[in-house]
């Protein structure tokens, strides 16, 4: 379920750009071949060989029909399809489709793409069948992914071609043990094609005022989820997460936040009880509370309706050791009015995921 409103979220954002304007758009293939990362030498013995793939994309271009796209040079906005062979017969094969932006720098030769999504992977971990896969948990996978590429455009009769480097990165967030995680550092080479290259509308330069100002938003937020420890088989269980915090906007694109988590993770009160009877020497009575409070500063990047959110945390309630006393969040905010709005993010202890969190929030 957890899945399947992700996908509607990501999603949401793409249907509704794409019904604010119908501007030409360009279509990619890129084929790919690199490196697995050792990240975690849980995974060294699944790094056999170079994977290798295909990224197919839609780009929506934008000229600035509205006044976001030309504070950003105006960046297009789309989907991708990723196929990748990992080139290990305990990974298997990833395919994953994924909402993305993509953003130009040096004349618009300098691409930069973020994308995320969703993949399924065709070889999971399995106790019985498969349980050398430390990597992968579960069938379905969240997958972010980051390109960097020199692109030129219609160099003959609208098609046009690019190369550079990619990241791709699938976990299913703790959502189940295992949860290794997989990062491939790959070159990619690809050819694109501009529709109606002859015909394309020229840019419309921004006439807003620079300046802008905005008192102090004060927001509730409520996140939820499953997640499990990283001990295999020791159950799923939902977690609830309460926030309050302030932010300031200090232009049109950006905005600081100051606040306080409080978290209920149900998954931590198993995992307590657990360590106390596996490992007596640890002096646990497992009657340890499982809740921690954290203070955070952050920041948020204003897209159109969308935002991007990035925040650093410090736990000043830890009475049970986990990961580490410092947590960082980041993930993608979608606002409903000028006050609701849905969130979906990643909280983790530096590269260790802990959870997925889907969430409800209002700025007053």
């Amino acid at each position: 379920m957890k899945y399947f409103f992700s996908s509607i979220f990501l999603l949401s954002i793409l249907f509704t750009n794409a019904q604010d304007q119908k501007n030409p758009f360009t279509l990619e293939a890129n084929v790919f071949y690199g490196n697995i990362a050792e990240h975690n030498s849980d995974i060294s013995h699944l790094i056999t060989g170079h994977p290798t793939g295909v990224i197919l994309s839609y780009n929506q271009k934008t000229f600035g029909k509205n006044t976001w796209e030309s504070r950003y040079n105006y960046p297009d906005y789309g989907a991708s399809f990723i196929y990748q062979d990992l080139k290990n017969e305990f990974l298997g094969d990833n395919y994953g489709i994924y909402a993305h932006y993509n953003f130009y720098f040096l004349k618009r030769h300098l691409m930069f793409r973020i994308g995320q999504g969703l993949a399924v992977t065709t070889n999971p971990y399995d106790k019985k069948e498969n349980f050398r896969n430390t990597a992968f948990g579960t069938r379905v996978l969240s997958s972010t992914y980051l390109m960097l590429n020199y692109k030129k455009e219609n160099i003959f009769k609208g098609f046009g071609l690019q190369t550079g480097l990619s990241l791709i990165h699938y976990s299913n967030a703790n959502v189940k043990a295992p949860n290794s995680s997989i990062n491939s550092i790959t070159f990619n080479l690809g050819v694109n094609y501009l529709l109606d290259a002859e015909n394309q509308p020229e840019y419309i330069e921004s006439t807003e005022d620079k300046k802008f100002t905005e008192k102090i938003k004060y927001n509730l937020a409520f996140r939820t989820g499953v997640n499990e420890s990283d001990i295999i088989g020791t159950g799923q269980y939902a977690f609830y997460i309460v926030s309050a915090y302030a932010d300031k906007r200090l232009n049109r694109k950006s905005a600081i936040q100051l606040g306080t988590d409080v978290f209920f993770s149900n998954f931590l009160k198993q995992h307590i009880k657990y360590r106390a009877v596996a490992f007596p020497l640890d002096n646990l009575t497992g009657n340890e509370d499982y809740k921690r409070v954290g203070v955070f500063v952050g920041h948020e990047l204003f897209i159109s309706k969308t935002s991007l959110i990035t925040q650093l945390g410090y736990y000043v309630y830890y009475p049970f050791d986990f990961e580490g006393r410092v947590y960082n969040r980041i993930g993608l905010k979608r606002y409903i009015g000028n006050k609701f709005y849905a969130a979906l993010t990643l909280k983790s202890h530096a590269a260790k995921a802990e959870a997925v969190e889907l969430g409800i929030g209002i700025r007053l």
